[in-house]
């Protein structure tokens, strides 16, 4: 790390226990590191040692309420986490998935479901995919077309996901469903299911898509998917109000996975510039050099503020929906700013994948567009924020 980068993270972790947190996920990560991730990217193989290691740790229940086999920590927790083990050079979309089905699970799930998946998801030894994107629907949740209709006492799926990561290594998959019968305002309610991935029925089509990491993203068709009545999260019909429980925490781990993005690579950047020496001078001692990097570092910690910031107030069950559209926002940006600034520190060695830079591009410049796009992001804040008109 830059030097100076311990005092800024002191500002990030309000808490004491953040503070050892980190320091423990990052000598755990730093064990595997960047060359460890980008060989199973490479290989087209899982982090399973990484995981594993990660649950026998306790670091994938930090969120997890205590008698659920987790730390009975909070979003605060699962932010420091989320950064740290990206700022190893290991960015995990298997953590953002973790942000995501826990909470909801946890609210809104019966006990059975609660005693069955939170102490398997807290110590990583079972994995869960969420499914809410599909080809027509956009950003408007409202609109999917995958149905749940009645059968017998359950019910039977069909429909199609898309952009559905790591179904090919989770036990199961949250899906978001529409109901086949409309409400009084005339749309059709959505319900949430926990469906096995070894259901009958369910046929997944690898996306080629350009993202270096070791989750894969697919096209999930459910083909009449039967589905017994415990599948359901809570009642039927209030699907929308408990995906909303987890879009938050969903914005505030994607923005946690880019500043650690961002961290990496500004301290990538700052080592070869104090090492790469021209003529007798080390290149970091030029402004051309240096003043670009100190201000991708400002963007960055910025970003860092507000992330911590929407998780502290998502832990204290205040509205963070502003907070953790901002962060997620702002992260997505900062750690483009950071990544392009280093890859250009580092000349035509930045293109290269011994130094692990531009393979981290992808997943960075991802999260301008998902789980929610910049556009959307700012329709929020001019609408919620600003109060101006819905332009949309």
């Amino acid at each position: 790390m830059a030097r100076t980068s311990l005092d800024a993270t002191l500002l990030v972790d309000r808490a004491d226990h953040h503070s050892d947190l980190r320091k423990s996920v990052a000598a755990l990560v730093s064990d595997f590191g960047r060359p460890y991730f980008q060989g199973k990217v490479r290989t087209d193989e899982k982090q399973a040692e990484l995981w594993a290691a990660l649950g026998d740790a306790g670091f994938l229940g930090v969120h997890i309420p205590e008698e659920f086999g987790g730390g009975g920590g909070g979003l605060g927790d699962l932010n420091v986490v989320v950064e740290e083990v990206a700022a190893q050079g290991c960015p995990m979309l298997s953590l953002v998935i973790n942000s995501i089905c826990a909470p909801m699970i946890e609210r809104f799930g019966s006990a059975e479901m609660k005693h069955e998946w939170l102490p398997a998801l807290a110590d990583g030894s079972r994995k869960m995919s969420f499914a809410i994107t599909e080809p027509d629907a956009g950003s408007n949740t409202h609109n999917v077309s995958t149905t749940a209709r009645p059968d017998g006492d359950g019910w039977a799926l069909s429909g199609t996901k898309y952009w559905t990561s790591a179904i090919d290594e989770a036990d199961a998959v949250l899906v978001v469903a529409r109901n086949s019968d409309t409400g009084s305002d005339g749309r059709h309610p959505l319900s949430l299911f926990v469906v096995p991935t070894s259901t009958p029925g369910i046929v997944t089509q690898r996306i080629d898509a350009a993202l270096q990491v070791p989750e894969k993203q697919f096209t999930v068709f459910f083909e009449d998917v039967r589905l017994g009545p415990e599948s359901l999260v809570g009642r039927s019909g209030e699907g929308l109000r408990q995906v909303f429980v987890g879009l938050n925490p969903e914005r505030v781990a994607a923005a946690a996975l880019n500043n650690g993005i961002a961290r990496f690579a500004l301290d990538q950047a700052a080592r070869y510039a104090q090492d790469r020496v021209v003529g007798k001078t080390p290149i970091g001692a030029h402004q051309g050099v240096a003043h670009p990097l100190a201000e991708a570092y400002v963007q960055v910690q910025m970003a860092r503020l507000m992330t911590a910031r929407a998780a502290e107030l998502y832990d204290a069950g205040q509205d963070a929906a502003e907070a953790a559209n901002m962060a997620k926002f702002a992260a997505a940006d900062a750690s483009l700013v950071a990544l392009d600034r280093a890859i250009q520190v580092h000349g035509g060695n930045g293109l290269s994948n011994e130094y692990g830079l531009a393979d981290l591009w992808f997943i960075a410049r991802l999260h301008k567009t998902a789980p929610v796009s910049r556009e959307m992001i700012l329709n929020y804040v001019a609408q919620h924020s600003l109060g101006l008109p819905k332009s949309y």
